[in-house]
């Protein structure tokens, strides 16, 4: 049905509209001292038993009750970026993916299931750029079965915010006992300013090696893990950036991978006593002219949502959010 607002607000959307993006208005307080109205724009992922659940850019999830809602419409896809390169949605994820890839990997349909020794969600997680070839409650059966057997936590990796992006798994994966545990922002910029950066990279050490050096500052080095290696070291063209410190661990470090037009930027890590020195803008310059020399011409990053630090400086750097991804976990009973 088509609900009417007071005046002339009305909401012209209803249960047909799911997978479409919505602007609505509705109340949220409508105590004595008078109606309290909010606004929320994203994806319309479901509606049903009197509440309409919408999915915002961020990958937010904004439940509404029916009788709330004041006005709402149909409204086109968000316009597409002006800054930085164009990429579509599959392309990014597919880049992203060939940069940290699995130890094992099974296809389910256009699904792909990937573990790595339980070594970061990113390589133990479905990556679901399609149709799995049967019904998804089917679908995520299998998933289920597939890390249980390897004695994983079972997770399936979504995206939101982007043209073509999977809202409607989100929620889909909600309705079916799945939560989410973290989200991060994919970015992208055009690479030719990075490498213009003003940078001193005299003392950068690039190689095709993965040193033990390198090894003790990366973060997660202390998971016992033997797919640490062979995650690390996979992709088209990998490089590997640090920076001497005092001792045996270097002050700064930072991974790339080169794949076609595209430099993926990963783990830059700082010593935390040399923070803010312009140790992480090193590292990525001298990998950027780096990639530029191998004919890329585009970056990306994928950075955590709460992580404030690495999100100014790339924001200083000429990166702007692409789309946001999420790894939902199977909530065991």
């Amino acid at each position: 049905m088509e609900l009417t607002g007071g005046g002339l607000l009305k909401v012209r959307i209803t249960s047909a509209d799911v997978g479409k993006r919505v602007s609505v208005r509705y109340v949220t307080d409508s105590s004595a001292g008078g109606a309290t109205f909010t606004d929320a724009v994203g994806v319309l992922t479901s509606w049903h038993s009197g509440v309409a659940v919408i999915t915002r850019k961020s990958g937010e999830t904004v439940r509404i009750a029916e009788a709330s809602l004041v006005a709402g419409k149909v409204v086109p896809p968000a316009p597409a970026r002006r800054k930085g390169p164009s990429a579509t949605f599959p392309e990014l994820a597919r880049a992203t993916a060939r940069a940290w890839q699995p130890v094992e990997s099974e296809p389910l349909g256009e699904w792909t299931l990937r573990a790595a020794d339980g070594f970061t969600r990113r390589a133990n997680s479905v990556l679901p750029l399609g149709d799995p070839g049967l019904p998804v409650a089917d679908a995520l059966i299998r998933v289920r079965e597939w890390y249980a057997a390897r004695k994983l936590p079972a997770y399936v990796q979504t995206a939101t915010g982007a043209e073509g992006t999977q809202e409607l798994l989100g929620a889909e994966l909600d309705r079916h006992g799945w939560r989410r545990e973290v989200s991060a922002e994919v970015r992208i910029a055009a690479l030719a300013p990075i490498g213009d950066l003003d940078a001193d990279v005299s003392a950068v050490r690039l190689s095709r090696a993965l040193d033990e050096s390198w090894l003790r500052r990366y973060q997660r080095f202390g998971e016992p893990s033997p797919a640490v290696r062979p995650v690390l070291t996979s992709g088209p063209s990998v490089w590997f950036a640090s920076v001497a410190g005092t001792g045996e661990v270097p002050a700064a470090i930072g991974r790339c991978v080169v794949d076609g037009r595209w430099a993926g930027f990963l783990a830059v890590e700082v010593d935390p006593a040399l923070r803010r020195q312009g140790l992480a803008t090193t590292v990525m310059t001298a990998l950027a002219r780096q990639a530029l020399d191998e004919g890329a011409s585009a970056a990306w990053l994928q950075v955590e949502a709460d992580n404030d630090g690495a999100r100014a400086l790339y924001d200083g750097m000429g990166f702007a959010v692409h789309h946001h991804y999420h790894h939902y976990r199977w909530a065991e009973a």
